[in-house]
């Protein structure tokens, strides 16, 4: 799942002198440090304050719609079945979509 979209590091990028920017697989950003010869990955600690001062993405919205919208359906579905399996397999899945959406560490 992205974490970033790439104009958000494309923005970091400009704003602090890196140029080339390419993304190697998701949430691995590469690019040239000013003065640089070769490139190197952007920061973690750069992608950290970019996703605090941005927020969720696109990508991670539509998720956390999909799992919201998910979860009150297998309530209503649980309640006129009489049957708690719409609620445990919505739990399965927004605990599988919790583990995706978090933006794990190198």
């Amino acid at each position: 799942m992205r974490h970033f979209q790439d104009e958000w590091i494309q923005e970091w990028c400009e704003n602090n002198g890196w140029t080339e920017l390419f993304r190697e697989r998701y949430n691995f950003y590469w690019a040239f440090p000013p003065g640089a010869v070769m490139p190197e990955p952007i920061p973690q600690k750069a992608l950290r304050v970019i996703k605090t001062e941005k927020g969720m993405c696109s990508e991670e919205k539509m998720w956390f719609t999909i799992g919201t919208v998910a979860t009150l359906l297998a309530a209503i579905l649980a309640y006129f079945l009489v049957s708690p399996m719409p609620v445990v397999l919505a739990f399965a899945f927004d605990a599988i979509l919790v583990a995706q959406l978090e933006v794990e560490e190198i």
